[in-house]
């Protein structure tokens, strides 16, 4: 009796038996068989035949508990792929045989299950080789044992292997052989292994080295970062896995991440869901049989959800300044998987922490702050100002857009300039904000009218809105101590320590000495110094900072300055100098606490040089007054509205010394010495029609008389109305020049009555040329002048007399001189003035006031007939005069006998004297007429010429 055979490896025999059974019982189970095979063969797994098997090598693997190694090679038209790891055993060789079941271990990806129909792509006879035994596949067995010539399904009945079947390659625990089907080009299939190697590399990490055709890769991983290497160089990725999920981006050597554009959901070999996130997800997710489609319903959302809550961890790996890339990017989704993804790892992102925070942690990306400006300094100084600020380099515009679309909030210009407004910090810290936000101006990322509202650090310590107005000193400028300790309101010196020049850019001001002097701020605190001083508030800091800037430019316009005199707090424009020569001229009355003037303290004096105290007002000597733009006579000058007035026109400039009104009577010598002694005082006193000049001559004493009441020793022309002033120690110049006469002239009605009195005193001899000439300037007074002027009582008439004015009339013809007697005769040089002194003295003109009448018969003669005229005219050279003259034997007119006369008609006695006047006038050379007499007496050259 022969012994039964031996069972066949892996319980083979015993599958195949249950298999024919089933098919012979149920003919629809054979059909089933066959469309799941064809379907499997030509759908899910028609491209993944190296995916499945290396799938199964990673979870052989992984069972064996040993990285594995994986060998791909063709031998004798077979693709063979070897591998380490546990060997096939019977659940591998029934799961490989069911097309239903699987083998598969919690933890493992394939293992033998369905997936394995995909070596049916390339082949029909599949066998699989492992150091436990071996198991084959065969479509002509299979057609064979089934009885059918059509198709089967190859990979439900196990056989046992050929005889003769060569043994593994040494070092590898399985090997499945795949002869090729006819068609099927080797170096084609393993090209494309070749490309499929370094994704399944990554996927299973179980996998240690793939050798494809002699190529090479191989995968290593420390701290989560997998490199992997290919023939053709390394590549390395960095991962993140929690909870199963794994997400993986491409890094350089330095971690910096290479984004992913686009790619496929791995679950983790990849399926046919394509994704467009930044990083690798694999993960497991429920896909159907196929593995090519994520299963629709719950149980996936939330695998999804789960993969996008560990994002995050994956972020917080790469380094602060590379994690913005890992940020997906706003686009349409390229798949329902996408968008359900991109959507919860954007939520993730807004959630969960992983933005570097400036102030240290990492925050949320919906809690995140970003400084839409790139300036790493401005975030360092920024860190403990703006709550949730994300730390540098997430700065700048693009980093604000990216970090927007996970919710974060962006911090623009004006939100940064409202963040420091307002807070405590030192000056340094404002100079350094202003540099990183002037970089940010000068690379145009903002513009500098944007931070027109930016805090400025001041001096005294005050922090102000705005930079405008604000003055910027240099730090080494002796004035910034002082100005530092300065409380004045308005004035907004930029701390020496936060000047930098974006404040110039923004409206501040380079200032020196002048500009802060200048300040209207500092000109208020100036003005209501004395003010302040007397109600207790200390100006001393204010006194003391602008006498230190006076020293170092024009302080004009700080008389207001309140310093301390010998009897209180007054302005420094009424302060005299303790050791002033001024002092020696003022009446004493004029100092002192009720005085308009006062004595600086000496010991404050002692403290500071003489020229900054004048320069702010303190008088060593007269205080000149220099107004080029009058507009009313307000310059604090005494009886300034009375000199006004007394000009024909306002003036175009007032140059004048202000004082002159506290000067001692019997100190007018001195003062005026004093005066001529300075540059400025001299051109206020010798200014032509000035109100220096104008006041002395009038207010002045010298030997206790006005100026204007004395004339020059040497003004002999003048004696008789005036007296030479005695000797006062000025000289002839300075006389002069304070209104000593040394010429006739009047300037106004004052002056002309006092001339109308000097000439009405009967006490004084006045020359009667001298009378004349008084006479003619009376009659020169401006008409304004003659409407203020008070006519005379008495006169001085023309025989020199002094009579009643009411008896007087004003000698307007010459004629009239043979029927007025002189006593009553008011004349001057030039009868063409006649009517205006007439109306200055108001006094009627003689010819006004005649009414006598020609009395004598006379005989009309033209001028061209009297020999005698045209020989005179022709020794003259001039025309001989156009009508004649009535020559009477003996003119009288009014019973009286004259030489000649005019009624309108020309009449004359028959006289050389009567005849040459009449000539003379009709001639108009009335001032020859004597040469005409005696040319008419003596119609010789010699006459003339001798």
């Amino acid at each position: 009796m022969s012994s039964p055979p031996s069972p066949e490896p892996f319980g083979a025999d015993r599958l195949r038996a249950a298999v024919l059974r089933a098919w012979q019982d149920s003919p629809t189970r054979f059909t089933e068989d066959t469309n799941t095979e064809r379907d499997l063969r030509v759908g899910g797994y028609r491209d993944r035949l190296f995916v499945e098997l290396a799938q199964n090598a990673a979870d052989a693997a992984a069972a064996a508990g040993t990285p594995g190694h994986v060998r791909v090679s063709v031998v004798d038209g077979e693709l063979r792929v070897a591998n380490t790891g546990a060997p096939l055993d019977d659940a591998g060789v029934a799961a490989l045989s069911s097309l239903r079941a699987s083998a598969k271990r919690e933890g493992t990806v394939g293992r033998f299950g369905v997936g394995f129909a995909a070596v049916l792509a390339v082949t029909s006879e599949p066998r699989i080789v492992s150091r436990t035994g071996g198991v084959a596949f065969s479509e002509q067995r299979t057609r064979r044992a089934a009885g059918r010539t059509a198709d089967v399904p190859i990979l439900r009945l196990p056989w046992p292997l050929p005889a003769g079947e060569p043994p593994l390659p040494d070092g590898f625990d399985t090997e499945v052989r795949l002869p090729l089907r006819s068609g099927v080009d080797a170096a084609d299939v393993l090209a494309r292994i070749a490309t499929e190697v370094p994704d399944l590399l990554l996927a299973l990490p179980w996998l240690a080295a793939i050798d494809v055709a002699g190529q090479r890769w191989t995968r290593s991983a420390e701290d989560g970062c997998v490199e992997l290497a290919a023939p053709d160089g390394r590549t390395r990725w960095l991962t993140h896995s929690e909870n199963g999920y794994v997400w993986a981006v491409p890094v350089d050597e330095e971690t910096v991440p290479r984004p992913v554009e686009q790619d496929v959901l791995h679950t983790p070999t990849p399926t046919d869901e394509r994704l467009s996130l930044p990083a690798r997800l694999l993960a497991p997710v429920p896909v159907e049989p196929s593995r090519r489609r994520v299963l629709a319903g719950e149980a996936t959302r939330e695998a999804l959800d789960a993969a996008a809550r560990a994002y995050p961890g994956l972020v917080r790996r790469v380094p602060a300044e590379h994690r913005l890339a890992l940020v997906p990017p706003a686009r349409f989704p390229l798949s329902e998987v996408d968008a359900l993804l991109r959507e919860s790892v954007t939520r993730a992102l807004e959630r969960e922490p992983w933005v570097p925070a400036a102030a240290g942690g990492e925050l949320g990306g919906e809690r995140a702050r970003v400084v839409a400006i790139g300036s790493a300094r401005l975030v360092e100084l920024l860190a403990d100002v703006v709550p949730g600020l994300a730390a540098a380099p997430l700065c700048g515009a693009e980093a604000a857009r990216v970090l927007a679309t996970v919710g974060a909030t962006t911090v623009g210009v004006a939100a940064v300039v409202d963040a420091v407004t307002g807070i405590d910090r030192a000056p340094a810290w404002w100079w350094e904000l202003s540099d990183a936000l002037f970089a940010a101006v000068q690379e145009r990322e903002i513009a500098v009218e944007e931070l027109g509202a930016l805090p400025v650090a001041l001096a005294d310590g005050r922090t102000v809105p705005g930079p405008r107005g604000a003055l910027l000193l240099d730090r080494d400028d002796p004035a910034v101590e002082k100005v530092t300790d300065l409380d004045v309101v308005g004035l907004h010196v930029v701390h020496p320590e936060a000047a930098h020049p974006l404040l110039e850019r923004l409206g501040a001001t380079r200032a020196g000495a002048g500009d802060l002097l200048a300040a209207p701020a500092l000109r208020d605190a100036v003005d209501r110094s004395v003010e302040d001083a007397l109600s207790g508030v200390d100006v001393m800091p204010l006194v003391e900072a602008v006498l230190v800037l006076a020293g170092r430019a024009n302080a004009e316009g700080l008389g207001a300055l309140a310093l301390p005199s010998r009897s209180g707090w007054r302005r420094a424009d009424e302060l005299v100098l303790p050791d002033a020569a001024l002092l020696d001229v003022l009446d004493p009355e004029a100092l002192g606490d009720d005085g308009p003037l006062d004595v600086l303290d000496d010991r404050f004096a002692t403290r500071w040089d003489a020229d900054v105290l004048t320069g702010i007002g303190v008088l060593d000597t007269f205080a000149v007054v220099d107004d080029e733009e009058p507009a009313e006579p307000r310059h604090d000058l005494p009886d300034e509205q009375e000199w006004w007035d007394a000009l024909p026109e306002p003036p175009a400039r007032v140059l004048a010394v202000r004082d002159l009104d506290l000067v001692a009577d019997d100190a007018w010598p001195a003062a005026v010495r004093l005066l001529a002694a300075r540059p400025e005082t001299w051109r206020a006193l010798s200014a032509p029609g000035g109100h220096t000049p104008w006041w002395l001559a009038r207010f002045a004493l010298l030997a206790g008389r006005a100026p204007g009441e004395w004339r020059l020793p040497d003004a002999d022309h003048l004696a008789g109305l005036y007296d030479p002033v005695p000797d006062v120690g000025l000289s002839p110049e300075l006389l002069a020049a304070v209104g000593v006469r040394a010429e006739l002239t009047v300037s106004g009605a004052e002056d002309a009555a006092a001339l109308c009195a000097r000439l009405a005193d009967p006490g004084r001899s006045v020359p009667a040329g001298l009378v004349l000439r008084a006479h003619a300037a009376l009659a020169a007074l401006n008409p304004d002048e003659v409407e203020r002027f008070d006519p005379p009582e008495r006169v001085r008439a023309l025989d020199g007399s002094v009579v009643d004015a009411a008896d007087a009339v004003v000698l307007d013809a010459p004629w009239l001189l043979g029927v007025w007697p002189p006593e009553r005769l008011v004349a001057l040089p030039s009868y063409d003035q006649a009517a205006q002194l007439a109306d200055v003295l108001d006094l009627p003109l003689a010819g006004d006031e005649t009414t006598a009448e020609v009395g004598s018969e006379g005989e009309f003669a033209a001028w061209a007939d009297l020999p005698a005229a045209v020989e005179v005219a022709g020794m003259l050279g001039v025309p001989v005069p156009r009508g004649g003259v009535f020559v009477h034997e003996k003119l009288t007119v009014g019973g009286h006998p004259v030489p000649w006369w005019f009624d309108g008609a020309l009449h004359a006695a028959d006289t050389s004297g009567g005849l040459a006047r009449a000539f003379a006038w009709a001639a108009r050379m009335w001032g020859r007429r004597a040469v005409v007499a005696a040319l008419l007496d003596d119609p010789d050259p010699r006459v003339l010429l001798g």
